[in-house]
């Protein structure tokens, strides 16, 4: 058994980065620059974003899943020069690899079957490890310190 780890798609953010600010602030969103190295992990490119770079921040949700109590969403950096990560097969990108995360696994009626926090070059194992569960239909990926999305792992096709 392989994973894939998806990011988010940029469709739905493109045209945000053409909206004014006061446009954004009343979507609930807000447009950023990059303050220090890895403080600012894009969910389309799965890349930090670089100092200075501008992202939107803005609300997504992350389990569209109505009827489980675990339905949400919530913040998520898209850098304006985002380009789509596309599913990355069987490893872990480094914007995952050194960050302390708080993984949680879900099946498919988005109820939660299990969860953790492990360090990120750890990961790879505890994907296997859940993922082998016929179970599991998602791994979902948040920072552990602030509780934001990060992307979500699958069974590879």
């Amino acid at each position: 058994m392989t994973y894939q780890i998806d990011a988010l798609p940029l469709a739905p953010f493109r045209p945000l980065f053409a909206l004014s600010d006061t446009a954004l602030l009343a979507l609930g969103a807000r447009r950023m620059i990059a303050d220090s190295p890895h403080s600012a992990p894009c969910r389309v490119s799965l890349i930090d974003a670089s100092p200075g770079e501008p992202l939107i921040l803005v609300s997504h949700r992350h389990l569209d899943a109505p009827a489980s109590p675990y339905h949400a969403e919530g913040a998520v950096f898209v850098r304006e020069a985002a380009i789509e990560s596309g599913p990355v097969i069987g490893t872990v990108p480094d914007l995952l690899a050194h960050r302390l995360l708080s993984v949680r696994a879900y099946d498919v009626d988005g109820m939660m079957t299990g969860a953790d926090v492990v360090e990120g070059h750890a990961l790879d194992a505890r994907l296997r490890l859940w993922l082998d569960n016929p179970v599991v239909a998602q791994v979902q990926l948040h920072t552990a310190r602030r509780g934001c999305y990060l992307a979500r792992a699958v069974r590879a096709d």
